[in-house]
């Protein structure tokens, strides 16, 4: 599983990554997860399973499914990226890979 995290370049998200891979790790999960700012998200999109956005970009949904070419583009939910949830928010693409 490739997990793409799309934010404003703020040091929430690569502590988010820090701890999705830690999570991945513990329950035994193949997983690549990466942060990237938005606009070289959208560049990168096409080398990753899902694509997840910040709550504070979710505004940019429709242009990131344009580059996503079909492949899931799903905002974070507010609540579990401000607990830095990862546990949740890999369940989160997980479920949306499968769909």
């Amino acid at each position: 599983m490739k997990i793409l995290l799309a934010c404003n370049a703020g040091m929430s998200t690569s502590l988010l990554v820090q701890k999705m891979r830690a999570e991945a790790e513990a329950a035994g999960l193949e997983a690549v997860i990466e942060a990237k700012p938005l606009n070289k998200a959208l560049e990168s999109v096409a080398d990753f399973d899902i694509l997840m956005l910040g709550p504070q970009i979710s505004y940019a949904k429709a242009e990131a499914e344009e580059f996503a070419g079909g492949k899931p583009v799903i905002v974070i939910a507010m609540a579990d990226y401000g607990r830095m949830n990862a546990k949740g928010i890999i369940e989160q693409a997980r479920a949306a890979l499968v769909a």
